[in-house]
């Protein structure tokens, strides 16, 4: 079959974007954008988002968490030995140790921050809120930070201070109801 043809009228798609990102760059568009990229990454950095829902303790609450979990799949090592079947059961905690507590804080908050830092031991201080680089150039200690509230998720922790630390097999996960902040009057 035979028809008409038609030349194309339309711009080349990459042709249209390579003109349109020299044209930002000319009117410096660019670099207010990688500007702006650059300024919003630094804060987050800085000051993460905070976690949602979690509210500062006003009663102290203590339960245990197993951190067993039923296997779905096989697992094999790099030669295809099996390792543990599919539906065993596996605690993590009968061959590696919780090195250290996890103390999770607000780190907005003063009395957290004091509490946390007058813990014994070298715990692990887990921030929901606040800025760790911050708090760590302050104090000259490590401040992690729950980013997406990953860790207070698995827990259950709802509110903070809270400590997480080894019985055994199991966790205890327990929420600190610090004493109220005195104001002073002049």
């Amino acid at each position: 079959q035979h028809g008409a043809v038609f030349p194309v009228i339309e711009r080349d798609l990459l042709e249209q974007i390579h003109s349109r990102l020299a044209a930002m760059e000319r009117s410096g568009e660019t670099a207010r954008r990688n500007e702006e990229l650059k300024r919003r990454t630094l804060a987050r950095v800085n000051r993460p988002a905070p976690v949602a829902g979690i509210a500062r303790a006003s009663e102290a609450r203590r339960w245990l968490f197993d951190p067993t979990i039923t296997l779905a799949a096989d697992i094999r090592g790099a030669r295809g030995e099996l390792i543990h079947a599919a539906g065993t059961r596996v605690n993590p905690l009968d061959s590696v140790t919780l090195r250290a507590e996890l103390l999770f804080l607000d780190g907005d908050d003063p009395a957290q921050v004091a509490w946390a830092l007058r813990q014994q031991g070298q715990a692990k201080l887990i921030l929901v809120s606040g800025a760790p680089l911050e708090l760590m150039k302050a104090r000259q200690r490590r401040f992690y930070f729950d980013q997406g509230g990953t860790l207070v998720a698995k827990f259950g922790i709802r509110a903070v201070p809270a400590r997480v630390r080894q019985h055994g097999r199991v966790l205890e996960v327990s929420e600190i109801a610090l004493a109220p902040a005195r104001r002073t009057t002049p």
